[in-house]
């Protein structure tokens, strides 16, 4: 008699589990699949984009002179006499190839989302070939920019960044409940094929497509969380925490040693600094009488310390206790991201950080936000990625379609979260409420919109009553 009954409790408690992450992942299918739609809609468009921006803008991109490059200084002398204002020249992006446009870029306050934009010099007759706003690492130009800032933030600032941090916070429990309800209605599943109905139809291809994506859902959704507000900062904070972080040079020259520092990948430029070794009150730095004409030096010293990929990125600075950074910025495979601090007065290599010496976790993720973007593996990146999105947009059609036909009708009884958690024993409701304060506290925005759907859900208890 007592096996029967702990049995029937066993069975209780599982039912009441498979029932609770039942309701919870049809609240964020209802919920929140129309953010997650959005976003997969949007980094589909922006992952597709390349050649079409490419094509777009190729006059101001490509030259068809040939013959030997300018040196620096001369380019970057002929973009300045082409501002209309007074900027502050923050990089320089020398031509990659011969028949490709240096970029000589300047902070502007007045480029939309960026705050950058570049004047692209002909290398070989110093002619301005355009002046566009330029964003990131990859240096994409209005198009993409505009497309990039659709998909974070849907052009609406940073309040826009809530709605992105939404779809990827719950996107891999959604994901994961999926998993859930396939593998425990498995055998249910089975039973009910010979109906043919269309709620089964939709199901079917649902959840088959689901696991066809699952490790694509959950890679996209951890990758994306890195680049969130609140998320993103407990990520940076962990990863600074268990040293998780990505190698970076030195520019500071007050210091006797040069040791690598550590940065966020995410970050277009960190200014570090160091408080070993500096004196008790810092003198004003001297400033160099001509920056523009070191950029030929620097970029040599770069050269002949091993910076050989052909995309790089010199980032200046206008006083004697800062070096200057070359920064190699193909993140294609195979990746070149190695960088060194050159001081411009000696014109030795102060610091350096090579790709080869990282630790394995921060060259994974590297690779990880960069396929996330579509740049890791060129061509094949970008059609896996755009099957990826395109296909989770369909499965959160066939949610939508597979919820319409199997609708409550009006009057009917629901079966809400807290009728599943009552049900569950002691110990279970003990595990799933510390997950949920563990998640919430990690993902505020998670948590918030968690909290969201207990209010809900507490009314349809209320009413149902």
């Amino acid at each position: 008699m007592s096996i029967k009954t702990n049995s029937k409790t066993s069975e209780s408690s599982s039912n009441a589990m498979l029932l609770l992450i039942t309701r919870l992942h049809f609240y964020i299918g209802l919920f929140v699949g129309p953010f997650i739609f959005v976003a997969a809609l949007t980094g589909t468009i922006y992952v597709i984009t390349p050649q079409i921006e490419n094509a777009l803008y190729k006059d101001v991109l490509t030259t068809q002179n040939i013959g030997e490059s300018q040196p620096l200084s001369l380019q970057i002398a002929a973009a300045k006499s082409s501002l209309q204002s007074d900027l502050t020249l923050f990089a320089v992006r020398p031509a990659p190839e011969l028949g490709d446009t240096t970029r000589i870029m300047f902070l502007d306050e007045t480029a939309q989302h960026s705050g950058a934009r570049a004047v692209f010099i002909d290398p070989i007759t110093l002619e301005v070939k355009g002046n566009l706003p330029v964003y990131g690492t990859s240096g994409v130009l209005p198009l993409r920019t505009t497309i990039d800032f659709m998909h974070r933030q849907l052009l609406l600032g940073e309040v826009g960044r809530y709605y992105s941090e939404l779809a990827a916070s719950w996107l891999w429990i959604a994901a994961l409940g999926g998993v859930f309800l396939w593998y425990k209605g498995g055998k249910k599943n089975k039973a009910e094929l010979a109906n043919k109905t269309a709620h089964l139809r939709k199901r079917r291809r649902h959840y088959q497509l689901g696991l066809l994506l699952f490790a694509g859902l959950v890679f996209v959704s951890i990758t994306g969380l890195t680049w969130s507000k609140w998320a993103g900062d407990n990520i940076s904070t962990l990863r600074n925490s268990i040293g998780w972080v990505t190698p970076s040079v030195s520019q500071d020259l007050t210091t006797i040693d040069h040791n690598m520092m550590m940065s966020d990948e995410h970050a277009d430029h960190l200014n570090h600094s160091s408080h070993h070794n500096m004196p008790a009150k810092k003198p004003a730095a001297e400033k160099f009488e001509d920056v523009d004409a070191l950029f030929d030096g620097v970029l040599k010293v770069a050269r002949d310390a091993g910076i050989d990929a052909n995309k790089l990125e010199i980032r200046p600075s206008s006083t004697k206790d800062k070096a200057w950074r070359v920064s190699e910025i193909d993140r294609s495979w195979p990746t070149q991201v190695d960088s060194v601090a050159v001081d411009a007065s000696t014109m030795t290599v102060t610091s350096r950080a090579d790709f080869a010496t990282f630790p394995v976790v921060a060259k994974l993720i590297r690779w990880g936000i960069d396929a996330h973007m579509g740049i890791l593996f060129g061509i094949t990146n970008q059609i896996i990625l755009a099957f990826f999105g395109l296909s989770l947009c369909l499965m959160i059609i066939w949610g939508y379609k597979m919820w319409w036909l199997r609708r409550p009708q009006a009057g009917s009884s629901a079966k809400p979260l807290r009728q599943a958690w009552k049900k569950l024993s002691g110990t279970q409701k003990t595990i799933t409420l510390l997950i949920a304060i563990i998640l919430g506290v990690s993902m505020p925005v998670m948590g918030i919109s968690l909290l969201v759907f207990l209010i809900i859900d507490a009314l349809r208890w209320k009413y149902q009553q």
